[in-house]
């Protein structure tokens, strides 16, 4: 008796294919999604410098806030450059993908229907001067008889599975060509979209150079400022220091008052309550992922000591750091604690010191204060408006980090953006 064939190849190569596809769909998925997350980030990051940046600008002359501005967007426009690139390389691979699903597809089709070509010409053979129901009625014995009859009904089956497999198969190989189509119109899309984005980095470029040309001409003007900076910054630690060494008299006394079981954390000369030392403990352990005094901005101004960016050979120190924004953009408090000092420093505007047990935090350049002293604050509470510049429209405000007596770098602390 004829045996059926079966394609067990057939059934095994298209289960392999499709655990390929799979997780290769799956990664690509993940990576697309990815991609995206950062790109509108990006995009985000640029809408919002851009807006900082026409309100330095308006003011229709050159200054250090606009330079920043400039600069800050510039840097984050060749990072959405580099999104692109990374979004092209993604559909790169994405089309080469799709083309080697093709190729396996258009294989499988054409040894499907081989295949199937050679079931139809066997058929053929074994009906050959035979009808069907002859076939099976000249069975010797019933066994030969429903032997017969389940092969003929096998036979029958697998013609048309692989009917269904052929349609199947054909059908996914028209999807992928459209897939294919679609993923080369994106691809000259993005192109297209980096290529813009390339010019106005140029613009970017030769935007930053006029304006650091014209800032070398105001060298005398800008010496001045940094002067006024620097006995601005001083009295801000002054009062810092102050406020500090003023609340670790005040602890002491009270502990040798009370002969309580305070507890002074580790480095710190601090006497705390346990309530007091959680505090200090949850700060510490939140390095990194503390949110920013506002929503919106950037760092104009880095902690520590570093050159200045038009004048050579002069050097800056910056205790805290400078958090450019929006006009009228509020201030927060960036972890739960107790306000402490709310006071004015002559060029600083409003100044306000939170406590966060051992910790503490400074925020200067304040516009307006919503809080008063002795509050009790939770984490991104209100505490005032960023104050503008009105000759230069500059909004920033000034965040210092300190742990008791020690100045530390406040970026450390705040969360990535």
């Amino acid at each position: 008796m004829p045996q059926i064939r079966f394609f067990p190849f057939l059934l095994l190569f298209g289960l392999l294919l499709t655990g390929i596809q799979t997780s290769s769909f799956s990664q690509t998925k993940k990576s697309r999604a990815q991609l995206e997350k950062e790109k509108i980030d990006v995009q985000k990051r640029l809408q919002e410098f851009d807006k900082i940046l026409k309100q330095t600008s308006v003011r229709k002359q050159s200054s250090m806030g606009e330079l920043n501005a400039v600069s800050k967007k510039l840097e984050t426009q060749v990072i959405f450059i580099s999104t692109l690139s990374k979004e092209v390389n993604l559909i790169n691979r994405e089309i080469k993908e799709t083309e080697n699903k093709i190729t396996s597809l258009e294989n499988d089709l054409k040894n499907l229907k081989e295949e199937y070509a050679t079931m139809v010409y066997t058929s053929s053979k074994l009906n050959s001067g035979v009808t069907v129901m002859t076939f099976i009625f000249s069975s010797s014995t019933f066994k030969q008889f429903y032997m017969r009859l389940k092969y003929l009904k096998q036979y029958s089956d697998a013609r048309k599975k692989q009917v269904d497999q052929i349609e199947k198969v054909n059908a996914d190989l028209l999807a992928q060509n459209d897939r294919l189509l679609d993923k080369k119109k994106e691809k000259q899309v993005v192109l297209n979209q980096q290529q813009i984005q390339r010019k106005e980095l140029d613009e970017l470029r030769k935007e930053q150079q006029g304006i650091v040309n014209t800032l070398a001409q105001k060298e005398t003007e800008i010496k001045k400022e940094i002067a006024a900076t620097k006995k601005q910054q001083e009295e801000l630690n002054r009062l810092i220091t102050r406020v500090i060494e003023e609340e670790i008299r005040l602890a002491e006394a009270e502990a040798k008052k009370k002969d309580s079981k305070s507890t002074t954390a580790s480095g710190s000369s601090l006497p705390m309550t346990p309530e007091a030392a959680a505090l200090s403990s949850n700060f510490a352990g939140n390095q990194g992922k503390i949110p920013w005094p506002v929503a919106r901005g950037f760092i104009s101004k880095r902690y520590g000591t570093f050159p200045h960016p038009t004048l050579k050979g002069i050097m800056e120190t910056n205790d805290g750091v400078d958090i450019q924004t929006n006009s009228n953009e509020q201030v927060m408090a960036v972890f739960d604690g107790v306000v402490t000092k709310i006071t004015t420093v002559p060029g600083m505007g409003g100044t306000i010191i939170i406590k966060h047990g051992e910790y503490y935090t400074m925020y200067s350049r304040l516009k307006t204060i919503t809080v008063k002293s002795g509050q009790q604050v939770k984490s991104k509470t209100p505490i005032g408006t960023v104050y503008t510049d009105t000759k230069n429209g500059i909004s920033e405000v000034h965040f210092q980090t300190w742990k008791g007596l020690q100045v530390m770098d406040p970026s450390v602390w705040l969360s990535k953006k």
